[in-house]
């Protein structure tokens, strides 16, 4: 799960079993709560999630500022490769 690719289908993954988001609509220009109804507390649990999976402890202002799928895969992304 290294490369960006990868990340975003594990966010694909993710979308798809907890928010029952059709995995189709998980693009990368997605965004979070215009188009995939996102709120805070499904924010929240996306980052609990992300953690589990990735073993690395995520800090929710990195996430703050995404907007899009592709904002969250370049978190991840970062996250991963620091």
């Amino acid at each position: 799960m290294c490369n960006r690719d990868d990340i975003l289908r594990m966010i694909r993954d993710i979308m798809q079993d907890m928010f029952e988001i059709e995995a189709d609509e998980v693009t990368l220009d997605a965004r979070l709560y215009e188009d995939l109804d996102f709120d805070s507390i499904d924010a929240v649990d996306m980052i609990v999630k992300l953690k589990e999976m990735t073993g690395r402890a995520v800090k929710p202002e990195d996430f703050k500022n995404a907007r899009t799928i592709n904002d969250v895969v370049e978190a991840v992304y970062k996250l991963i490769n620091e």
